[in-house]
């Protein structure tokens, strides 16, 4: 079943002051509430987005967020969100303490009764063991964190074959979607070029970083009997079809 709801996501990209202008109907079961975990490249975002559109669960991704705010003045900005954005103009990794702040003021998206998809946080244990606190506070828990599973050498060819446009920013890739004129984009005609962050040697550090700080959430919720573990190979489609089995066949919802 594909929900008509589409959620513009305001409170959460926006913040505590702001209120979605569109709310879902409340649903005839129970909603979803999860977490999606998985190295770089393995689909979190689409898989994300698949769920919010079938499930009618909100997508809520933090690099959404920071994403939005670098478009804003400081004067619409919180202190943690300005302290954030300083961290990353400086190429810095934000602090577990800063990102905890942006999601905590947006908390009434945990609570919404649409349910909610994180993609993005936790990333570390603290901020895993700050959301488990929290939500326990509201008195409403999470169904199940997912997590995505590819082997390092495909991960390295999916993201290192990424080409994005410079003027529409619009992402091909040289195996799995080609441009039809090479090195120019096909919806705009703008140049393509090679992102330095999806270069194979920048995408095996951002992997071995992942490995340190993120991976060991993976231990963290299997102690807490919530991890559905699901490969993420084949098309976006069959990957959504794996998950939802394996969310159906572990857990009662």
């Amino acid at each position: 079943m594909t929900f008509q709801f589409k959620n513009n996501r305001t409170a959460w990209l926006d913040g505590p002051s702001a209120q979605c202008s569109e709310l879902p109907a409340a649903a005839p079961q129970p909603p979803w509430r999860l977490v999606l975990l998985g190295a770089p490249g393995v689909g979190k975002g689409t898989q994300a987005e698949l769920l919010h559109q079938r499930l009618g669960t909100c997508h809520l991704s933090t690099g959404d967020v920071f994403r939005a705010a670098s478009c804003r003045s400081a004067l619409e900005q919180s202190p943690a969100m300005t302290a954030a954005l300083e961290h990353m103009r400086r190429g810095e990794l934000v602090p577990d303490s800063t990102v905890w702040e942006i999601v905590k003021e947006r908390c009434g998206c945990l609570r919404c009764h649409g349910g909610f998809v994180l993609d993005g946080f936790p990333r570390t244990i603290a901020q895993a063991e700050s959301l488990k606190e929290l939500m326990e506070k509201e008195k409403i828990s999470l169904n199940a964190v997912v997590d995505y599973e590819l082997p390092v050498a495909e991960i390295v060819s999916r993201i290192s074959g990424r080409r994005t446009c410079k003027d529409c920013k619009a992402v091909f890739h040289l195996a799995q979607k080609p441009p039809q004129k090479d090195g120019l984009c096909d919806h705009c005609g703008g140049p393509l070029f090679h992102r330095e962050d999806d270069r194979q040697e920048a995408v095996i550090v951002r992997l071995q970083t992942y490995e340190r700080s993120t991976a060991p959430l993976i231990d963290f919720y299997k102690e807490l009997g919530l991890l559905v573990c699901v490969p993420a190979v084949g098309t976006p489609d069959e990957i959504y079809e794996r998950t939802i089995g394996s969310l159906n066949a572990g857990f009662i919802h």
